[in-house]
């Protein structure tokens, strides 16, 4: 063990100051569809990724890869193959009900940002790690580690000036196959990185009130 560096406190009042305008911050992200192929410094991204990378994990094994994508023929190759599986999704593969709670959101299978967007941030889960003889090692509660390192790199990236969109093709197989992963990785989620358009259009969509989403005990 080694000494809490690092750690922060604050008056109540600036606390609650603090948290309040973090609320505020990350009530403007929105996901956007439509981005623009200006470029994005590497280092920008680069730093949200090592905010991502300190998430906690399970046994602190960070059981995550974040592969970025920038090249152009690779992305089209992601393209290609993301539309196939959303083909398949919208033309029979998805329930009914599911396609009528994503009406109106004006989602179909084209997907023209996994081209135009400066980057593509391809997020690996590592089933299970390797040491240095090649020996496999447990991953333990990888899903929700790989989860709250994702949640964190959407934030960080919000917060430097970029908007981003999940994107989730199912099956995802795909990436590993492009990307040439490992067999120890899975696919968790695809993260599409850059400006909005200027021109960008939302869906009128409103949050779930606090009274809704928190309960207290005591």
């Amino acid at each position: 063990m080694v000494p809490l560096e690092g750690y922060r406190e604050y008056p109540p009042e600036e606390m609650t100051a603090r948290a309040r305008a973090f609320a505020a911050e990350v009530s403007r992200r929105r996901t956007v569809r439509t981005f623009s192929s200006r470029p994005v410094p590497r280092a920008v991204v680069d730093a949200c990724i090592r905010a991502a990378g300190s998430a906690p994990s399970g046994a602190n094994h960070q059981p995550w890869h974040f592969v970025v994508v920038a090249e152009g023929e690779t992305k089209r190759r992601i393209r290609e193959a993301a539309e196939k599986e959303e083909r398949a999704f919208y033309g029979g593969r998805a329930p009914e009900e599911w396609l009528q709670a994503l009406a109106h959101l004006g989602t179909d299978a084209e997907k023209p940002y996994l081209e135009r967007a400066p980057y593509l941030i391809a997020i690996f889960a590592e089933s299970y790690g390797l040491d240095e003889e090649g020996h496999r090692r447990k991953n333990y509660y990888v899903t929700e580690s790989v989860g709250i390192a994702t949640g964190i790199l959407i934030t960080a990236l919000h917060h430097a000036g970029l908007a981003t969109l999940t994107h989730t093709p199912s099956p995802m197989g795909f990436l590993s196959e492009v990307l040439g992963r490992p067999p120890n990785e899975r696919p968790f989620l695809l993260l599409v990185c850059g400006y909005p358009e200027a021109d960008t259009r939302v869906p009128d969509i409103h949050r779930k009130p606090l009274e809704e989403i928190r309960s207290w005990v005591g």
